[in-house]
Order: C-alpha cells, then structure tokens, then sequence
C-alpha cells in the first residue's frame, strides 16, 4: 500500500476547463495540446483510465504518473508506472508525482492531481567534496 501524502485533486480546475471549451470561451486547439513527449509517455508508461475522453469521447483516457524530487537526481521529471511507484517510494525520502491524464487520440490532456510519496525518513547526511 502506498501512503500517499499532501494530496491536491485539480478537478475544480478541470471542470473549469471544459465548461470554458463547451461554451466556445477556448478553443479545443489550445486545451488538447499534449506533447510528443507526453504522449509516447502515455503508451509506454500511462495506464488506462475508467472515463472517456470529455472532448473527442473517442477512447478512454490514459493517466501518466511523472515523478519530480531533489533526492531522485536523473530519474526526475521522468513518467513512471504504478509498480515503479511502489518500489521507489520504499526506496526515496519524498518525492512528488503528478498523474496527468492524456487521450491518446485528440490530444486532450489535464493536471489531475499531485501527491508526494517516500518512506518519509530524512535522507542521510550529504556528502560534499570536501568531507
């Protein structure tokens, strides 16, 4: 079981989005603009999610975990899977993960919440250069 902590769900954000593309405010152009990157990310790494997508409702959505943290180095800023998840939250102190969710088809993508994971024990002391 992961512990998550420090949970921030963007749905109210989201919902916002979509009444503002649904009333014509935004254009559908500038809400599905996922990246190249982001989408390999959702095939390769992205599990699939329980809803279709709110804009082509093409197919369902696929959630991409990126994790971010001091302590990860080059890992950071990188998508991982639900299993990676499990296994570097035993692993680090605390790192922060957004789960992103991405359609595949019409590129439709949104923030859908960030939470931070890790044993929670303060890492070691650093070593400098110099000690």
């Amino acid at each position: 079981m992961i512990n998550q902590r420090q949970v921030v769900d963007f749905a109210l954000q989201r919902r916002a989005l979509l009444a503002e593309v649904r009333s014509g405010r935004v254009g559908s152009y500038e809400a599905c603009d996922a990246s190249p990157y982001l989408l390999r990310a959702a095939k390769f790494h992205g599990r699939d999610g329980e809803l279709p997508c709110p804009i082509c409702r093409q197919e369902p959505l696929t959630l991409v975990s990126w994790v971010y943290g001091d302590e990860l180095k080059h890992v950071a800023g990188s998508a991982r899977t639900p299993e990676e998840l499990a296994r570097m939250a035993g692993l680090f102190a605390e790192f922060t993960v957004y789960d992103v969710e991405v359609c595949r088809a019409c590129h439709w993508n949104h923030l859908v919440r960030s939470y931070v994971l890790g044993t929670g024990e303060p890492a070691g002391p650093r070593r400098t250069a110099g000690r």
